[in-house]
């Protein structure tokens, strides 16, 4: 089964802030008036858009049970371009009943969807036109909303950011990993270590200020595989969306996080919660913008970890790292090395040399907690065989081409391509196959596809795991989490789990993977991307900016200071929030700007088979964004406008 709460711990302690929708847009929510007999209807569609002269569905949700309702797809001007009959019931949600509406419209365009008669409705507005017209703007969403998430001095401006952050992380005191109490708060003081680091760059992890390697180094490794297979959407290709300078400063960061001269890791900036025993405030405690925080209280002790925000050390110089964390880092650095090695090839022989040994130093056989962030529970990953085999997978693709800087520990991509066929073996065979999906804590729906493409150059060499079996394990996993969906909408993901919209997302580039790796349309990727866009019970886009109706309410602060409360400019483009879950929840802060003005959740009403979504100020469960739950739309996007990737040998 996949796991209902990954995530359970708050990333906001006291409480976060979601924004919610104060309004209900238009057609999206309100149905068209009707006789006083016709029953309530809404009409959920993929707010962005359906490519041409392919067959595409809406959904009619509705309280009354229909058979044989017309309905028509018209075009700006009021025509009628195509229309037909609702279809057989796919199943039930909440007080709901669930109708497939199948069209196909050939002209690009834009359109509406109305059904009349004993339930009258009508869909938003959305396009019909090429991949490219439809989905290339929400890649350049995305790359907004990662530059939006930058910290310190090389900050670009936007209506969100007008001044650098955390400018004293340059100069950051290191401390040992905390214990924490069954609560999570800290026990006892921090005890420094005696050295500081440039800790100043990288990513937010979220709507609050701080930074991990954990989920950092997922990001940064989605993008620099988009940034190699879809250059002409991600890389120096695209005029609009390209990553690459992108990736280089989250790179410049890990580089930071990873002392390659003295083999030493340090894997966070910042905490997130409370002390036992003593009065210090942490990130999650306060509400303000970032610019704030150097000098946030004066010289009040209380506010001496806002100021001065401590950094933590995975271990002692040259000690074994979290298996986790070395195959992520491993894979950022293998991928680096093949993205710069043209244009700055001593910075990409420096990266080389940094997953290797990064890569030796996985600590195989680890007990325990994997070392993820402090505390365990923000992100309590358990899986690890799945780490070691991508950064294993991308060494050996990086190696296999040539042009090596001297002094490697290995120069043989075979050492590499055995160690990423045993760990994927191991994966396989292992206690967590099949309970996960592409996303933050399971990276093997990206590990085998790298693996596939390495033993396909390699000449099909005999390794302890064949193609056939990555390509199946793929399928299985897709395939475990559709059986467990629970949606008549068709998401492949089951609603009442945590981080949702990206297990969504993971699942849309698995499905890309699997039909290209098979050549077959087994999956229908497109669909399930819909699902994520607005095609679902609460006719919600989950990706901010895309379509008529969407997060407004985000727990992310600038977002909620500077930008609006009814989803009008300035909004945080890009950013993909948490999503539906099993529980909305609640919390409030002092300058938290409440969204939506008058409270409440307006898409209660929609909820059902135990799935919850709240677009509320307060409710970080379902509506805050992070850069690890954005990181697969990327992937997503890229797959669906490219087809395939240009560098698969």
């Amino acid at each position: 089964m996949f796991r209902k709460n990954e995530k359970t711990g708050s990333r906001w302690l006291s409480g976060q802030i979601a924004f919610t929708s104060s309004l209900i847009l238009g057609c999206a929510l309100i149905s068209i008036a009707a006789p006083v007999y016709a029953a309530t209807g809404f009409i959920r569609i993929n707010q962005v858009g359906y490519p041409s002269s392919i067959s595409s569905r809406a959904y009619l949700m509705t309280t009354s049970i229909i058979k044989g309702l017309p309905f028509t797809v018209n075009n700006a001007g009021g025509s009628v371009v195509a229309s037909g009959t609702v279809g057989s019931r796919l199943g039930t949600w909440g007080l709901y009943y669930v109708y497939p509406i199948d069209f196909n419209v050939t002209n690009a365009g834009q359109y509406t969807i109305s059904v009349s008669g004993s339930v009258s409705s009508k869909s938003p507005v959305f396009t019909i036109g090429t991949m490219q017209n439809i989905y290339s703007n929400l890649l350049a969403n995305t790359l907004s909303f990662f530059q939006n998430e930058r910290d310190g001095q090389n900050y670009i401006s936007s209506v969100f950011r007008s001044a650098p952050s955390h400018l004293n992380d340059a100069v950051a005191t290191v401390f040992n990993t905390p214990s924490f109490d069954s609560n999570d708060n800290i026990i006892g003081s921090l005890k420094a270590t005696g050295k500081t680091i440039d800790a100043d760059g990288g990513w937010w992890d979220a709507g609050d200020y701080l930074k991990f390697v954990q989920t950092h180094s997922y990001t940064v490794a989605l993008m620099l595989v988009g940034i190699r297979d879809f250059p002409n959407q991600m890389g120096t290709g695209s005029s609009t969306s390209n990553f690459t300078d992108e990736a280089r400063f989250g790179l410049d960061w890990l580089q930071k996080m990873w002392d390659d001269s003295t083999q030493t890791l340090y894997y966070q900036v910042g905490i997130g919660t409370d002390f036992q025993s003593f009065g210090y405030l942490s990130d999650h405690d306060i509400w303000r913008l970032p610019q704030a925080d150097d000098t946030y209280g004066g010289s009040d002790s209380t506010y001496q970890y806002i100021r001065n925000r401590p950094v933590f050390v995975a271990g002692p110089a040259g000690s074994k790292i979290s298996p986790n964390l070395a195959g992520r880092l491993a894979a950022d650095f293998a991928l680096c090395f093949s993205t710069f090695k043209t244009t700055d090839p001593a910075y990409a022989n420096k990266c080389l040399f940094s997953a290797e040994h990064v890569y030796d130093l996985a600590n195989t056989s680890p007990s325990g907690n994997l070392l993820t962030v402090a505390p365990y529970d923000f992100y309590p990953e358990t899986e690890w065989r799945d780490d070691l085999e991508l950064g294993a997978a991308e060494l050996y693709l990086a190696l296999q081409a040539g042009n090596l800087p001297a002094g490697l520990p290995h120069t043989d991509p075979n050492y590499y391509l055995m160690q990423a066929a045993q760990w994927a073996n191991a994966y396989i065979n292992g206690p967590n196959d099949l309970s996960d999906s592409l996303n933050l804590y399971d990276v093997s729906g990206l590990a085998h596809f790298e693996l596939y493409r390495a033993i396909t150059l390699a000449g099909n060499p005999t390794l302890p795991v064949t193609k056939n079996q990555l390509l199946n394990d793929i399928a299985n996993q897709i395939d475990t989490s559709v059986s467990q969906s629970n949606d008549p909408f068709g998401s492949p993901i089951a609603w009442n789990y945590s981080d949702t919209v990206s297990h969504a997302t993971g699942l849309a580039v698995m499905a890309a993977e699997y039909n290209y790796l098979s050549n077959s349309n087994t999956y229908n990727a497109l669909r399930w991307m819909g699902n994520v866009l607005g095609a679902n019970a609460w006719g919600v886009s989950f990706i901010v900016g895309s379509g008529t109706t969407f997060p407004f309410c985000m727990q992310h602060q600038p977002a909620n200071l500077i930008g609006s409360t009814n989803g009008k400019p300035p909004v945080l483009v890009g950013a993909v929030v948490e999503g539906p879950t099993n529980a909305g929840s609640s919390g409030f802060l002092g300058g938290m700007v409440t969204c939506p003005p008058g409270g409440g959740n307006v898409y209660k009403q929609f909820n059902g088979n135990g799935s919850v979504y709240k677009d509320n100020v307060q409710s970080y469960t379902t509506n805050e964004p992070a850069i690890d739950l954005t990181a697969a739309s990327m992937l997503m996007f890229a797959w669906q406008i490219a087809g395939a990737p240009v560098n698969m040998r």
